[in-house]
């Protein structure tokens, strides 16, 4: 697998993140639904390996890969901070342009009445997915397998709850059980084309390196605290959300250390 070129690793190591939405998702197929109080805990582990992911894995490296370019101390600095905030307002354009509908806060974006609202959903688990496929490419494309592995190993972890937590709100839609999992396996399918765009501009650009990386961490950020962090604390269960984080955050600052 190491011979394989940048672009190659990103394209397939996002696909094996994208992969696990499914296969967290598998439980419904059984009938077997965690409480809520569970996948809240959950999805918190999700949000902190997202967090230690989007600093460890990409805010560090960026900066580290800025230093060389410039002998001024502010100016890889201000490069990674500048593109931390491009990556957060592009997906927040993103989710102001496109019609989606979350499963607690109802339809956000352009009205979208001819849409249906299984297509919204998609559109809204999109919108998520997408960062998270680019940042598994980046690393990819930035240094390799070393980059990357830690990345796609902490992105499909949190993919699983979030493929459970898609295809439960679907059955709460009345969706039959195989049509929400394959629709949540479908919502994660959209990583390896992040991935793909993420690895290939690295790869072709190298000056872009630094750049890239704290794109992709924005956009990782932005998805925590639009999306994940309020979902777990809006029933009630934020103490377990706050510990499935803390959890999530040691585990990926782990991963990150030891396969990087």
């Amino acid at each position: 697998m190491t011979e394989l070129s940048p672009i190659a690793l990103g394209f397939l190591g996002s696909l094996a993140a994208g992969l696990l939405t499914a296969v967290g998702a598998i439980p419904v197929l059984f009938g077997r639904v965690p409480s809520r109080a569970t996948r809240d805990m959950a999805l918190g582990f999700a949000a902190g390996v997202m967090l230690a992911a989007s600093f460890f894995s990409l805010i560090i490296p960026a900066l580290d890969a800025a230093e060389p370019m410039f002998e001024s101390g502010a100016m890889p600095a201000l490069i990674v901070c500048i593109s931390i905030l491009f990556g957060m307002g592009a997906v927040a354009l993103m989710n102001e342009r496109l019609p989606h509908e979350h499963f607690k806060t109802g339809r956000e974006g352009p009205e979208a009445a001819s849409l249906r609202r299984v297509w919204l959903f998609i559109i809204a688990i999109t919108i998520h997915n997408f960062p998270e496929g680019l940042a598994v490419g980046v690393g990819f494309g930035a240094d390799g397998l070393s980059g990357g592995l830690p990345l796609a190993i902490g992105i499909g972890l949190q993919n699983a709850p979030e493929g459970l937590a898609v295809a439960v709100s679907l059955l709460g839609e009345g969706y039959p059980k195989f049509r929400a999992w394959g629709i949540a396996a479908l919502t994660g399918l959209v990583e390896p084309i992040g991935g793909l765009l993420g690895a290939g501009i690295i790869t072709v650009s190298q000056p872009l390196l630094p750049w890239g990386l704290a794109f992709a961490a924005g956009a990782m950020l932005y998805v925590i605290s639009h999306e994940i962090i309020p979902e777990t604390h809006r029933s009630g269960h934020q103490n377990r959300a706050t510990l499935g984080l803390a959890v999530g955050l040691v585990l990926m600052l782990f991963l990150d250390v030891w396969l990087g």
